[in-house]
């Protein structure tokens, strides 16, 4: 089975940078052909999924987060991290990382789920 849980600083001062870690068990990053994501829910808001980075290393991202949003990982610690720049209040939200249940599933179909840690923006 496999899990995720998402680790980092709960409060964040604007225009810093926001930086998360997801610790996945019970499967490698690596393992053919998934693809495993950040998404957040700000209060008031659905889910908006900002980016994911494929078990290649590769990455995608939404459009709307692009320029400010970096995924990256580290396959010996078996996570990877989110860094979202130049935050505003507007980035206060519930970040979640996840992953579909089946393979090739970039952006949709997400089977698991971490707890998701709430991230403040706010000086």
């Amino acid at each position: 089975q496999v899990q995720l849980q998402e680790s980092g600083p709960g409060l964040v001062k604007p225009s810093q940078t926001l930086s998360l870690t997801c610790t996945v068990s019970g499967g490698s990053i690596t393992t053919n052909y998934y693809y495993w994501s950040w998404i957040r829910q700000s209060p008031g808001k659905g889910l908006e999924w900002m980016g994911a980075i494929a078990y290649s290393g590769n990455t995608y991202y939404n459009s709307f987060f692009k320029s400010r949003t970096s995924i990256s990982r580290d396959t010996s610690k078996n996570q990877f991290t989110l860094q979202l720049t130049s935050v505003t209040p507007e980035d206060t939200a519930v970040y979640y990382c996840a992953r579909p249940g089946v393979t090739f599933n970039t952006r949709e179909g997400m089977d698991y789920w971490g707890k998701g840690t709430l991230v403040t923006v706010s000086s």
